[in-house]
C-alpha cells in the first residue's frame, strides 16, 4: 500500500521515525552534558534548567508555525530548515561562554530547530500522507522513533563526552543531525486527496482556528498535554542529575533513560495499535492513571538501582505512548487539511508543561537541595490529566464556525 504521496506506507512511516529519532535523541542527550558542564563553567542548575526551559517552550511556541508552513509548502521543506538550524545551534552552544548565550543556543534556535525538524511535523506528515484507516498504528511506529533515539543516542552522546568532553560534544551532536536531511525526501510532496472531514472544509486558516478552539475536547487536550510535557521533560532533564545526587553508580542515569526508551518502543507501538481498535480518550486517561503510579512508588520504594530500573521500566510503557493517541484524536476530530498546525497548536500546550517542569525542577533543586516536591507534583497531576481525558470526544467536532 502507498501514500497519497507515492512512496510505500513503510519507508514514509520509516523516515517519520528516522527524524523523530535524531531529533528525539539528541534532546534528550543534553541533560546529560549537565553535571559536567556545570562543575566546569561554575553555573547553577537553574541556569542550566532555564536554558532547556526555554527550548522546550520554544518548540510549542514554533510548532503550529512550523505546522503552518508544512501544511502549505509540504514538511521536507521545513524539516530540511529545521535540521540545518539544529546543527548550527548545537555548534554554537560549544562555544557558550555565559548563562545568556547558552539560553540563546540551547534555548531559542535549538528549541526552533526542534519544531521544524522534529515529532510535531513528522506527526502531522504520516497523519497527512497515510490513508486514515492504517493512521493510528502509522503514528504509533513513527513515535518509536523517539524511543528509540533514547536507545541508540544515548549511548553515542555519552561516548562523545566522554571522548570530547561537554563542549565538543555537542560538536558532534551537531554533525550528528545531517542524518535527518535523509528523512525529508520520503516525505516531500502534497496529498493529492482531499482529506478534510467534519468542521475545517472548506475553512480558512483563521476560520479552522477559530472552530478548534470553541471545541471543548479539544481545548481538553491541550490542557492533559500540558502534563505529558511537564512529566517527560522533568524526568528527561533531572533524571541522571537526581541519580548523582542519590549516589548510585556513575551511568546510572544514561542506562535508565535508555531503559525508558527501551520499553516505550513497544509502548507506543501498542498504543497505535490499541488506538486503531478502542476509544482513544479512554486509553489517554489509564496511560496518567498509570504514571501515577510509577511516580508515587518511585517516592515511596527504597534507594537502590533497581528502583530506579523497575520505575524507568514501568514508566516507560507510558512515556511517548500518549503521543499517537493525541495525533489521532486530532486527526478524528478535525480531519487533516490543518493537521500539522492543529497539532501543534495541541504541542504547544506539551511543551509550556516541559518549560514548567524543567524549570520548576532546576529552581525547587536550588532553593531546597532535593527534587521531591516536583516530583510529588508529577504524581498529581497525573491524576490531574486522567480527568481531563475522561469527557474528550473523539468524534467528528460539531461546525461551529460557517465557512464563507
Amino acid at each position: 500500500m502507498k501514500c497519497t504521496n507515492g512512496w510505500p506506507i513503510l519507508v514514509v512511516v520509516g523516515a517519520a521515525a528516522l527524524a523523530v529519532l535524531i531529533a528525539n535523541g539528541i534532546r534528550v542527550s543534553i541533560p546529560l552534558y549537565q553535571v559536567p558542564m556545570l562543575s566546569d563553567v561554575g553555573w547553577g542548575r537553574a541556569e542550566f534548567g532555564l536554558a532547556i526551559a526555554v527550548q522546550a517552550l520554544m518548540v510549542g511556541v514554533f510548532a503550529p508555525i512550523f505546522g503552518g508552513l508544512a501544511d502549505k509548502f509540504g514538511p521536507s521543506r521545513v524539516i530540511v530548515g529545521g535540521a540545518l538550524l539544529y546543527a548550527l545551534g548545537l555548534v554554537l552552544m560549544s562555544l557558550s561562554s555565559d548563562p545568556l548565550s547558552f539560553t540563546l543556543t540551547a534555548g531559542l534556535m535549538v528549541g526552533m530547530a526542534q519544531a521544524g525538524c522534529g515529532q510535531a511535523i513528522a506527526m502531522g506528515a504520516v497523519a497527512q500522507l497515510v490513508p486514515e484507516e492504517r493512521r493510528s498504528w502509522a503514528l504509533g511506529v513513527a513515535v518509536m522513533g523517539g524511543s528509540a533515539g533514547m536507545l541508540l543516542i544515548l549511548p553515542v552522546a555519552q561516548f562523545f563526552l566522554e571522548t570530547f568532553g561537554w563542549s565538543g560534544g555537542y560538536l558532534m551532536l551537531g554533525l550528528l543531525t545531517s542524518v535527518v536531511l535523509l528523512a525529508a525526501v520520503p516525505l516531500s510532496g502534497r496529498r493529492q486527496d482531499s482529506l478534510t472531514i467534519a468542521a475545517v472544509a472548506n475553512l480558512t486558516v483563521r476560520q479552522a482556528l477559530t472552530q478548534a478552539f470553541r471545541h471543548r475536547s479539544y481545548v481538553l487536550l491541550i490542557i492533559g498535554f500540558f502534563v505529558c510535557g511537564f512529566h517527560v521533560s522533568f524526568i528527561g532533564t533531572h533524571l541522571p542529575a537526581y541519580v548523582s545526587d542519590l549516589g548510585l553508580r556513575e551511568g546510572t542515569g544514561a542506562h535508565a533513560l535508555m531503559l525508558v526508551g527501551v520499553v516505550n518502543i513497544l509502548g507506543a507501538y501498542l498504543a497505535g495499535v490499541l488506538g486503531g481498535k478502542t476509544d482513544k480518550p479512554r486509553l489517554l486517561t489509564f496511560i496518567y492513571i498509570g504514571r501515577f503510579f510509577a511516580i508515587s512508588g518511585l517516592m515511596l520504594a527504597p534507594v537502590s538501582e533497581i528502583t530506579i530500573y523497575a520505575f524507568c521500566a514501568f514508566m516507560g510503557l507510558f512515556w511517548l505512548s500518549t503521543v499517537p493517541l493525541t495525533g489521532a484524536v486530532v486527526a478524528s476530530m478535525f480531519g487533516t487539511q490543518y493537521m500539522s498546525m492543529l497539532f501543534g497548536f495541541v504541542f504547544l500546550g506539551h511543551q509550556v508543561g516541559a518549560f514548567t517542569g524543567v524549570y520548576l525542577g532546576g529552581l525547587v533543586f536550588d532553593y531546597t537541595g532535593s527534587y521531591d516536591v516536583v516530583w510529588w507534583m508529577g504524581a498529581a497531576l497525573g491524576i490531574f490529566a486522567a480527568i481531563i481525558h475522561w469527557p474528550i470526544s473523539e468524534a467528528k467536532a460539531p461546525d461551529l464556525v460557517p465557512a464563507q
